[in-house]
């Protein structure tokens, strides 16, 4: 006859066995996929009908170990998908997301009521066809208009790196940045206007990005003269705010180009900032507080090198919205180039910026 520890201990197993069958039976039955080319988080989980709003922490939780301590998907891994919860419960708190923005809007006709409304979703097809259609997961930026440009373009590739016989051309990979980063600042409920642009490129996740001098300025050729070139953005960008910043309360541009030094020579981002604007020097100041904290987080052995400046660029001076100038890295050192070539790495570095707009946008309110 069994003692009483042996009973105990047969009750033990079974217990740890039913619970492993089920563990395992429950992990079988969740419903997986995998990210199509240039998809974040937000992205793949409203395509998978999962507003990122709802389910976009327990999506972290449940793929802890898949994404490494990154919030950022790879191609060709299958990624568990929150289960899903009650329809009705789901559609009322979308429901809610998409009423009026403003808080006090007794005074307003019906037609202006309906101009308040924030949209759901962005179509612009310059992302490409796969990500032309923008959902917009958040309001984190609802109210602030910003003014994304890529340095160079059309005539002028800026600085060329090379890896073996392939040339690295400055233009393509700001650009393939500036359109990331205008997603993302679109995701988060912002207007933005992407100043330089490509009819044909799209978001590349290629790691050697095919060279052109297709780019326009907002549709008009691109000078090849440098003073002619930069006032021709300024005056587009200046234009534009004419109109936005009164209906904007936050209004930046941000510039974006790739350093060209000694091949020895690695660098981290550097940020420049205008000398008579605070505001300028403020969002300069916490991109980079921004970028620490991610190096701190995911390269914690390696630190931080990045400065802030005053610059006198022509860009920075004859821009009327206060704005920065971010130099992405070294396009010449192999390391660096690292920063570029891969996909992941571009995307990283657009949520980056994306997330110190957001602090900044804070401080400002």
């Amino acid at each position: 006859m069994m003692n009483n520890w042996n009973i105990k201990r047969i009750f033990c197993l079974l217990a740890i066995f039913f619970c492993t069958f089920f563990s395992f039976h429950a992990f079988a039955q969740a419903e997986q996929d995998t990210p199509r080319s240039g998809e974040g988080i937000s992205t793949f989980l409203e395509r998978n009908n999962r507003p990122a709003k709802t389910y976009y922490k327990e999506f972290l939780k449940l793929n802890e170990k898949r994404l490494r301590g990154k919030e950022e998907l790879r191609l060709g891994v299958k990624y568990i998908l929150p289960p899903l919860r009650n329809k009705k419960r789901t559609n009322e708190s979308e429901d809610k997301d998409s009423t009026e923005v403003v808080s006090d809007v007794s005074s307003e006709s019906p037609s202006e009521r309906t101009s308040v409304k924030r949209k759901k979703s962005v179509n612009e097809p310059l992302f490409g066809k796969e990500l032309a259609n923008v959902k917009i997961t958040s309001n984190r930026l609802q109210g602030a208009c910003f003014y994304v440009v890529s340095g160079h373009g059309g005539p002028d590739p800026g600085a060329i790196g090379r890896i073996g016989k392939i040339e690295l051309h400055e233009d393509e990979y700001a650009y393939d940045v500036a359109l990331r980063l205008a997603r993302n600042l679109m995701q988060e409920g912002a207007e933005v206007h992407i100043i330089i642009q490509d009819a044909k490129d799209g978001i590349r996740d290629d790691r050697y990005l095919a060279n052109s001098k297709r780019e326009t300025c907002m549709g008009s050729p691109i000078p090849l003269n440098q003073v002619a070139r930069l006032r021709q953005r300024c005056d587009k960008i200046n234009n534009l705010y004419k109109k936005d910043r009164k209906k904007y309360k936050y209004c930046r541009a941000i510039f974006l180009h790739v350093d060209s030094r000694s091949k020895s020579n690695q660098t981290d981002v550097f940020f420049y900032h205008s000398k008579n604007k605070p505001d300028s020097k403020r969002l300069a100041t916490t991109m980079k507080s921004t970028f620490e904290s991610k190096y701190d987080k995911h390269q914690p052995n390696r630190g931080f090198s990045g400065t802030v400046s005053a610059r006198n660029l022509y860009v920075l001076a004859n821009t009327s919205p206060s704005s920065v100038f971010v130099e992405l890295g070294n396009i010449q050192n192999a390391f660096d180039q690292r920063r570029f070539v891969i996909s992941s790495n571009r995307q990283a570095l657009a949520k980056w910026l994306m997330e110190g707009f957001i602090t900044d946008y804070k401080k400002a309110k």
